[in-house]
């Protein structure tokens, strides 16, 4: 709470002096009068590159991209819906802000030594920094142990300021917008902590409503197995004919034996044909089935 009022203060106390045109509007001029790009042209394609860690499209995809890992791997959606209550409140109130003022840019000033306001412009605060503090200090913010959250929160701070003073470099913002900016992103940091309850809440709703579903898919699911008419299968009789194999649905049927006219009989009461003469060879020793062999000396 006191980091919370203080940096609120900050943030009245930045406004309220580009509005009265202090010595913060005149340090604006001078900056942008030194023209940064042309005292360093060699760091000019480099910046070009590192403003894009603070345009609000690039930045969320690749946050989003590794909290939702973090989800995966954690069976939460804390990590996600934290990111979306950030950045829904940075484009409320930092959009807010830039088109309330309506603060010119260096590039479109009309009157040397002005504040700029007020003549429809969009830059103050400044949205990249802004955006850097929050998409890169939710990091931190989601860090699970302190230390990694000492050394996320020094790492946003830097790259998010950075990415303002590229602002300046290039000529797009004023050195004020700067640090509006970087208050702007650090109080919705901050403000975070409230939210958590809403986030908790919308979490339990979004499981409740995958189990519902869940539960609802498993009742309806058709039972495992093939499809098709089960056959009744009767059962036998004493009847000669044997009983019919039942006909599988996913087999077409057999066709109907053949079977000659007249009387049959089974198996079991047929007797047994011997064939006439035996098939081996005749031997002096062998005598026939049923006769008792004579004794041999």
């Amino acid at each position: 709470m006191v980091l919370f009022g203080a940096t609120l203060a900050f943030y009245v106390a930045i406004v309220w002096a580009v509005l009265i045109t202090s010595w913060l509007v005149r340090l604006d001029w001078q900056v942008m009068f030194f023209r940064p790009y042309q005292q360093w042209p060699e760091l000019h394609a480099f910046v070009d590159y590192y403003v894009v860690l603070g345009q609000r499209g690039p930045t969320a995809v690749m946050v989003a991209a590794w909290l939702g890992w973090r989800s995966w791997r954690q069976h939460t959606l804390r990590p996600l819906l934290a990111l979306g209550v950030s950045l829904l409140l940075l484009n409320v109130t930092v959009g807010a802000a830039k088109y309330g003022m309506g603060r010119l840019g260096p590039h479109y000033a009309t009157e040397i030594g002005s504040n700029e306001m007020w003549l429809g412009g969009d830059i103050f605060p400044s949205g990249h920094t802004a955006n850097a503090v929050v998409t890169w200090g939710i990091l931190a913010y989601l860090a699970s142990t302190p230390r990694a959250r000492r050394w996320l929160s020094a790492l946003s701070a830097v790259t998010s300021l950075g990415v303002g003073l590229s602002t300046v470099y290039i000529g797009t913002h004023w050195l004020s917008d700067v640090v509006l900016g970087w208050a702007a992103g650090l109080l919705i940091l901050l403000a975070l902590p409230w939210f958590e309850p809403m986030i908790a809440r919308t979490e339990d709703r979004v499981f409740d409503l995958r189990d519902r579903l869940r539960a609802r898919r498993g009742r309806t699911a058709p039972a495992a197995g093939p499809v098709g008419r089960p056959v009744m299968l009767k059962p036998l009789t004493d009847r000669a004919d044997p009983a019919p194999e039942p006909v599988s649905p996913g087999r077409p049927a057999r066709p109907p034996v053949y079977l000659a006219p007249g009387p049959h009989t089974t198996r079991a009461e047929r007797s047994p044909v011997t064939p006439a003469g035996s098939r081996r060879p005749p031997h002096p020793e062998r005598h026939p089935r049923g006769t008792t062999p004579a004794t041999r000396p």
